[in-house]
């Protein structure tokens, strides 16, 4: 760490630059004798990726900010705030603590937190941020697994995040990231009540299951509609082979969650799949991630459209659905769309449909954007359909 970037007037140049180019900024002389310009590039570009990312840090005066690359593996506040509900005890360990941003809410929970990270420029900079945070945390320069290996301390909670890029280069199997959490798993499991494990979006979720045995239950977190992040919880007191699913989706108001056991969605069956109806809905990434499809159509009182079209109607509009919610104005065959269609400007989604959105823009001339959405998909009796609408 480069203390003197916490200067009064080093810290008001990076606020006043945080709209500046950065690659012209690292290139221009620094007006600071004892800092470089690519130091100062740094601090303002990791301070502006955390604007809406990380909004306690960014508007904390007097944040040190890594190299991007941490800012970027970090969790987001939403999400770390979500985690810090699940936690379980009063002892919290952190085994990858990074940035930081996941031990700073363990402990706004938890009495009992400890940080490990092996990098000691991060570790700096996240005791001397908690310190400013006002965030107590019991911090440890060191590998996280060796740490645990060195006594024979329980803890309520065990937290992991294995690093998804080794070598450079990004890594999506449990085995393949690091720390190894398949081999060190009856360590881990030995040592906690509950072991939360964070993983990659593009993870198999029923793999994964497979892979760590004894889950108890998985959530699935989404941040407007964009799938952030699984985390796998294995409870020693509460372990099956049924595990619970937890959609767990996080926008500008409170998180809404939607909960149900693999087994359910195996054996509910669809008798029969409907016409459009006055209200179309797409379900959050967070449940097609869950290969939650037909559960929904019973506990929101929604159709199916066709069985392996993922979208949804009803004549009534169920504000409670979870994903986006549209007014449907017309349907077209699709044949006689292309014939009749005059859209200029329009919002394009396919749902089980041959054509891609990209090359649909290019083949009807339609550009992005206004009011209107156009949704591509296959009806019950497997014909392509167009249906406009409007958001709800």
């Amino acid at each position: 760490m480069n203390k003197d970037l916490l200067n009064i007037e080093v810290q008001n140049f990076i606020k006043d630059n945080l709209n500046s180019d950065i690659p012209s900024l690292s290139l221009k002389k620094s007006p600071f004798p004892t800092i470089s310009s690519k130091e100062l590039a740094e601090q303002v570009d990791s301070k502006k990726r955390c604007e809406h990312k990380l909004t306690l840090w960014f508007e904390t005066p007097g944040i040190y900010y890594p190299p991007k690359l941490a800012i970027e593996q970090a969790s987001s506040e939403p999400a770390a705030k979500y985690k810090s509900n699940l936690i379980a005890g009063d002892d919290v360990i952190d085994l990858t603590g990074g940035f930081g941003v996941d031990t700073c809410f363990f402990a706004k929970k938890a009495n009992n937190v400890t940080y490990c990270e092996l990098n000691k420029e991060l570790s700096e900079i996240s005791k001397y941020n908690s310190a400013v945070l006002g965030v107590k945390i019991n911090y440890q320069q060191v590998d996280g697994i060796e740490y645990l290996r060195s006594s024979d301390k329980i803890y309520g909670t065990i937290y992991i995040d294995p690093s998804r890029r080794v070598n450079t280069k990004k890594v999506f199997l449990l085995k393949d990231c690091e720390p190894d959490i398949i081999i060190n798993l009856e360590l881990l499991r030995s040592r906690s009540e509950l072991l939360m494990i964070k993983t990659a979006p593009l993870l198999d979720i029923h793999a994964t299951i497979n892979e760590l045995k004894e889950v108890s239950s998985v959530h699935i977190v989404s941040i407007k509609n964009e799938c952030k992040e699984l985390l796998y919880l294995v409870d020693s007191q509460n372990c099956g082979n049924d595990p619970m699913i937890t959609c767990a989706l996080i926008g500008a108001i409170e998180p809404m969650t939607y909960s149900f056991r693999t087994s359910e969605e195996r054996n509910y069956g669809i008798t029969e799949y409907s016409d459009p109806l006055d209200f179309i809905y797409l379900p959050d990434v967070a449940l097609l991630k869950a290969g939650c499809f037909k559960l929904i159509t019973r506990d929101f009182s929604v159709h199916k459209i066709q069985q392996h079209t993922h979208l949804y109607t009803s004549d009534r509009l169920n504000s409670l659905f979870p994903g986006r919610k549209f007014k449907l104005k017309k349907v077209w065959n699709y044949g006689t769309f292309i014939k009749e269609q005059s859209f200029k400007k329009a919002n394009i989604i396919c749902r089980n449909f041959p054509i891609s959105p990209e090359d649909l823009k290019k083949k009807l001339k339609i550009s992005d954007g206004g009011d209107e959405y156009l949704l591509f998909c296959i009806n019950k009796n497997n014909e392509l359909i167009v249906l406009n609408c409007l958001r709800n």
